[in-house]
């Protein structure tokens, strides 16, 4: 890969797991909330942790909004990250997202399971997905979340707890995973891998 690795910092994210994932790749990733830095890089991770709304006033207070739906490289939200991504969440009442992508986040219907959904996961995808190439369909991810996105026509990985949920996102330059790659071992570094050297 070519080019300059950022990890936007919008304040509500621990970043050090990330980083070290990156740096244990040989790449040494700039953490930056600077708009100009943001639009030079040439791959782009949006983390967050915490609740929506706190994310999104982050974002808004930082003037990183705008920012971040004018990026035209490639993006790889996180977590929360990828749930900033969509349009809406109805947690803490209703919160006005990115809208990015064309889905919304909605607290998970799990029955009698336990939330948050903590742990990990078999996950399921195209195995030619460029994410996702050289594991296997049913992989082991880390989840930690209680809000998720519906499996839609976005979707490019699912997974289930008391229901099917999407696992990851993509739309155009902009893709999410709902679990933790920084925290999933070998499989999660692959999928890192794979988004940095994705043509």
């Amino acid at each position: 890969m070519t080019g300059r690795v950022a990890i936007i910092d919008t304040g509500c994210a621990n970043l050090r797991s990330l980083v070290n994932a990156v740096k244990r790749l040989g790449i040494d990733p700039t953490v930056t909330a600077d708009a100009r830095e943001i639009k030079s890089a040439s791959r782009l991770f949006l983390p967050g942790v915490g609740t929506a709304a706190a994310l999104m006033q982050m974002i808004e207070e930082r003037h990183l909004a705008d920012t971040i739906r004018e990026i035209r490289q490639p993006v790889l939200g996180i977590c929360l990250g990828m749930q900033a991504l969509c349009a809406k969440s109805e947690e803490t009442g209703g919160v006005d997202l990115l809208g990015v992508i064309a889905a919304d986040v909605r607290l998970m219907q799990t029955g009698s399971l336990p939330l948050p959904h903590m742990g990990w996961n078999e996950t399921f995808f195209d195995e030619d997905a460029f994410l996702f190439k050289g594991l296997k369909a049913g992989t082991y991810f880390y989840y930690v979340h209680s809000y998720a996105v519906k499996v839609g026509s976005y979707t490019i990985a699912r997974s289930d707890y008391g229901e099917a949920f999407s696992a990851a996102v993509g739309q155009d330059n902009f893709y999410g995973v709902q679990f933790h790659p920084e925290k999933s071992g070998a499989s999660g570094a692959r999928l890192i891998a794979n988004f940095l050297e994705a043509a």
